[in-house]
């Protein structure tokens, strides 16, 4: 029987064909019990207004399932869980880290005390970030990110670049 080992590598070219990107997946739960999380967005992180809607949610969910089943992927009771990235979306992927540089983000890493804020300044390679904070910037590898989650600056939030006030 198959263990269950998902990664992005088996799930992002699924959510791919269908369509869209995969922004974090998660696997939780215990042994007799899997949960699996899947967030996904529009190719390009979308914009605000125009994400993800939930039918799209339902619909890489029944595919996923489908096709995860079928590639004998799963072997335990398991609950898959599709929906949208959220308005402070998580920041998993060297892909991410690079589209969001400049962008100020929550983090909580190894060596880093609690939650911190930094400023994404550069993505040396595809295992680094380099990150402005309290005034320094550090370089730290990207598998010592826990958590990391864009910052919303709500002053300027789903205004058009135009210039709307």
């Amino acid at each position: 029987m198959p263990q269950f080992a998902l990664e992005p590598a088996v799930i992002e070219p699924m959510v791919e064909a269908l369509g869209f990107e995969l922004v974090d997946l998660r696997v939780a739960g215990s042994a007799a019990r899997r949960v699996v999380r899947v967030r996904i967005d529009l190719p390009g992180g979308g914009r605000p207004g125009h994400g993800v809607t939930t039918d799209d949610c339902r619909r890489v969910s029944r595919e996923l399932e489908s096709r995860l089943e079928a590639a004998g992927a799963v072997a335990t009771q398991w609950e898959l869980e599709v929906s949208s990235p959220g308005i402070e979306r998580p920041v998993r992927f060297a892909s991410h880290w690079r589209r969001y540089v400049g962008r100020e983000v929550r983090l909580k890493a190894v060596g880093v005390r609690g939650k911190a804020r930094a400023t994404i300044v550069a993505v040396p390679d595809d295992a680094h970030v380099a990150l402005e904070m309290e005034g320094a910037v550090v370089t730290i590898a990207l598998e010592a990110i826990q958590d990391a989650t864009l910052v919303v600056d709500w002053s300027t939030y789903g205004k058009r670049e135009a210039g709307e006030s």
